[in-house]
């Protein structure tokens, strides 16, 4: 069953959370790129593993803005806007203090509110992050040819055989 779908405002922003689990921790899962809290759970293997964390955690999750059911924006939010996004989930979803777990470039954005708010994270943890997305690319024309291919192939599905092969 998906977790209630519930907002956070962050400045004029909504940011959509879901809390599930049971546990003697708080985990407040930051992103990658991209998310859809409610859609990850129609995917088998991602819902496995939620209801996995959530064996042993109270699981506080979320769409940063401009992804998924967040609000959009224009413009393209600051790290610091983005921080207080997962500051205001924690204020929302009643969580004082956290494990904090960031994926892929979430990954930074957790090292920042851990760095920013000691006080709010008890444990950091990082899967797939990395110090500067740049270094994932040799050149400045070979990041060019990855963003143009994202701007000209988004949602088309011309991706999946390299990010997802087996689907």
């Amino acid at each position: 069953m998906t977790p209630e779908v519930h907002y956070a405002k962050c400045g004029e922003v909504h940011i959509a959370y879901q809390v599930f689990g049971e546990g003697a921790i708080d985990l407040v899962v930051v992103p990658g790129f991209i998310s859809h809290i409610e859609h990850d759970w129609e995917e088998p293997g991602v819902a496995r593993w939620y209801q996995r964390l959530g064996s042993f955690a109270r699981v506080v999750m979320f769409d940063k803005r401009g992804t998924g059911l967040s609000d959009r924006f224009s413009g393209a939010p600051t790290m610091e806007e983005r921080m207080e996004d997962v500051h205001a989930v924690m204020d929302a979803a009643g969580v004082e203090r956290a494990a904090v777990y960031g994926i892929s470039v979430g990954g930074s954005l957790a090292a920042l509110f851990a760095a920013t708010h000691p006080d709010r994270c008890r444990a950091l943890v990082l899967y797939g992050a990395f110090a500067r997305f740049r270094s994932w690319v040799s050149s400045d024309e070979a990041l060019r040819a990855r963003l143009d291919y994202a701007d000209t192939n988004w949602g088309s599905g011309a991706s999946l055989p390299r990010f997802a092969p087996s689907r």
